[in-house]
């Protein structure tokens, strides 16, 4: 069966793929991976009929050799997927197709997915986010500037009592948002039912104290059973957000708890991400992870921050923010591969995390923009004077950006940003 068609141009119903292909032979292997991924197999089946092959094969439309590494060529492979293939509204179904087994051949050396374009009937059998910036920002009364978030350290270990504790401190000294971290859930010494009720009764003494909107996000993160517990239990403590770890949890898990009739801002964690998308030769980006979990429903995802911790060149970080955030998408050279148009769905608010301090804040809003998530867990906690200090300096550091001045204006007004800047130098 004959899967390249280089004359094809895609309808605008097509599912498309771009793929990042290391083989000997790229018309060989662009057309085994379209097969593998579609109706195919490796050798004539008397079980094909033609009009199930003329209906719902799959069309390589695009080979392009961009190098050669070793004995293998390097190519950009494109593939257009007709939608009757798939049950759309399956987002699992879907991708246990167009990414399914085509990473285990043994004809590729190399297989990374760059990108996806997800038609509109598509993208339409998708909820996507409930709220997205705007709903979010009008939740926290916060218009213009970024917010402003953290994360309590230690990651694990701390009691009941004393994550209140560094959860209150970090609201009365500016933060928008507490959350949990990735791996605390419900731990002996910090039991999920204890922790809800008792960091959202310190919530609702801080915006008594402070007269702003605070938020906690608690990780409900568990196996889904489990997990519908702890949305139940957080929504009747009063909480407006639960943050879930999304790559562990799976794409089912996800989609579905977007469905049930929770009310809840959903924050998205992408622990292990790095394992799918690190990899130049290997995986699937994180672009194209982000636009599966928009349609998904997240309201909010880590996305990077280029000056932290975390790997992420600026242009990957940029083309991924854009993608969540924008209602089109236009490709460009190195990232973005299709345009996107998201027909209305709502957006993302993107999420900075990951190595920050004060002395970052000015370059991940002018990279990233106002319209972003920053969160500083050692940032904050971090500070020589604790974390009710830490938290006034990462928030004079984002007024700072904000009223035009540099940080170290602004530190000659707020004596704990000069801390914080004389600190981590």
């Amino acid at each position: 069966m004959d899967y390249v068609d280089l004359n094809y141009t895609p309808s605008e119903n097509d599912l498309l793929s771009c793929i990042r292909v290391k083989a000997k032979n790229l018309m060989k292997v662009a057309n085994e991976i379209a097969a593998e991924s579609s109706i195919g197999t490796w050798t004539k089946v008397q079980t094909m009929k033609s009009d199930v092959y003329e209906k719902l094969r799959p069309k390589v439309y695009e080979i392009e050799e961009i190098g050669e590494e070793g004995e293998s060529k390097v190519g950009i492979i494109k593939i257009a997927y007709p939608l009757d293939a798939f049950e759309i509204e399956n987002m699992p179904g879907t991708l246990a197709g167009i990414a399914g087994n085509i990473f285990g051949m043994k004809i590729v050396d190399g297989l990374r997915i760059l990108d996806y374009r997800f038609p509109e009937k598509f993208v339409k059998a998708y909820r996507g986010p409930r709220y997205g910036i705007d709903g979010i920002r009008k939740l926290l009364k916060v218009e213009e500037r970024p917010l402003l978030g953290t994360i309590v350290k230690p990651k694990v270990g701390l009691k009941t009592d004393e994550f209140a504790e560094v959860a209150y401190n970090a609201w009365i000294g500016g933060c928008d948002i507490v959350k949990d971290d990735e791996n605390l859930v419900s731990q002996s010494f910090n039991k999920f039912e204890d922790r809800i009720f008792k960091v959202l009764e310190l919530r609702d003494k801080a915006e008594e104290e402070t007269g702003e909107k605070k938020i906690y996000m608690p990780n409900i993160t568990a196996p889904y059973r489990e997990m519908i517990k702890r949305a139940e239990l957080a929504e009747d403590a009063g909480s407006e957000y639960v943050m879930l770890d999304v790559v562990v949890l799976g794409f089912s898990a996800v989609q579905q708890f977007r469905e049930e009739d929770f009310k809840f801002v959903i924050h998205a964690h992408r622990a292990m991400h790095a394992a799918i998308t690190r990899s130049k030769d290997w995986g699937i980006t994180m672009l194209t992870l982000a636009k599966i979990y928009r349609l998904l429903g997240v309201d909010q995802l880590h996305i990077g921050t280029v000056v932290g911790k975390m790997e992420g060149e600026r242009a990957e970080v940029c083309a991924i923010r854009d993608e969540i955030v924008l209602d089109k998408v236009e490709k460009d050279d190195k990232n973005k591969f299709f345009d996107q148009d998201w027909f209305g769905m709502n957006n993302v608010f993107p999420v900075a995390s990951g190595g920050v301090y004060p002395k970052l804040v000015p370059e991940i809003i002018e990279i990233l923009g106002k319209d972003v998530i920053i969160q500083a867990g050692g940032g904050i906690h971090g500070h020589p004077e604790g974390t009710v200090k830490g938290a006034i300096a990462m928030r004079a550091a984002i007024d700072a950006v904000m009223e035009g001045k540099s940080l170290e204006e602004k530190a000659e007004e707020v004596k704990e940003l000069k801390v914080a800047l004389e600190h981590w130098k």
